[in-house]
């Protein structure tokens, strides 16, 4: 039996293609040789297993009843191999992050960079959604750490901040430039096009919170939905963009952008890491807030 197992193999191909010279491509050894281990096996079991013709080559009866049995046996084989390289991996350290697209971007880049390279054994996996989504995941265990601006509630979280944001609107000098040539007598509010994150959006709810205390209303606004293209956007002169000011630094400085006065100043947002309370003393995830201090 056992030496008849290689031979078993080239006889699977064989039948599952039904031509040998296909057989040999996928083997990777030559026509004779599959003909040599076709003929040695049907010696062995003192049978013919091929009926061969111009065409390729067809199972007999003793074929067919031998090829099922040869394909149960093979299909039990990868599922046995399957399931060892799945306990394997269940094993591997694993990290599930959740942020959103401009968070994971502009934050939580730098921090993976170097805890990759301390933690090569760790499989990372990362998820993008907004805050409120990361917080659902996060309760319903799915992931095990999120990268979010701080909320009024976290019952039952631990949060890790690491830096503060402020919100600012931005635009070209070109533009505002062509919005007082156009409209001398009149206040940006009521004729720039104002380019925000969609209201379901923290930062977007935290900015209108602010303008309405202030009473400041906003006669057009163009919803965008990331923050990169609502820096992208500005730069090439389609209005007026309420973004990150920690995230447009670069562009502010070289003169690509310029802060829009508001008549108000917008207060700095926490951002932070945040987990399970039960869970922040896991090895894991423990080592990873401390690199985070």
């Amino acid at each position: 039996m056992q030496e008849n197992l290689s031979l078993y193999h080239v006889f699977y191909i064989v039948g599952r293609s039904g031509n040998i010279s296909q057989a040999a491509k996928e083997l990777f050894i030559s026509q004779p040789a599959i003909s040599k281990a076709i003929q040695k096996l049907e010696k062995n079991l003192g049978t013919v297993l091929f009926s061969r013709s111009s065409r390729g080559v067809t199972l007999t009866p003793d074929g067919e009843i031998l090829f099922e049995k040869v394909k149960e046996a093979f299909s039990l084989l990868s599922e046995g191999e399957e399931f060892v390289l799945h306990n394997r991996y269940r094993n591997i350290p694993r990290l599930r992050i959740g942020a959103s697209s401009t968070l994971s971007k502009y934050v939580l880049l730098s921090y993976l960079k170097s805890y990759a390279a301390a933690h090569p054994e760790v499989r990372i996996n990362i998820s993008c959604q907004s805050t409120y989504q990361t917080l659902q995941l996060l309760d319903q265990g799915k992931i095990d750490i999120g990268l979010i601006g701080r909320p009024k509630n976290l019952h039952g979280c631990h949060f890790c901040p690491i830096l503060r944001i402020s919100d600012t609107f931005v635009a070209t000098k070109q533009y505002l430039k062509n919005q007082k040539e156009l409209y001398p007598e009149e206040p940006l509010f009521h004729t720039a096009a104002f380019m925000m994150l969609d209201e379901e959006n923290i930062t977007r709810q935290s900015v209108n919170n602010q303008l309405k205390e202030h009473r400041i209303e906003l006669s057009h606004i163009l919803e965008v939905t990331t923050m990169d293209l609502l820096i992208e956007f500005s730069k090439i002169s389609l209005g007026i963009a309420c973004v990150i000011r920690e995230f447009v630094q670069t562009e502010l400085e070289q003169g690509l952008l310029v802060e829009v006065p508001m008549g108000m100043e917008f207060p700095s947002r926490e951002i932070g890491f945040v987990c399970r309370k039960k869970e922040e003393t896991l090895p894991l995830l423990k080592d990873f807030f401390q690199r985070q201090t």
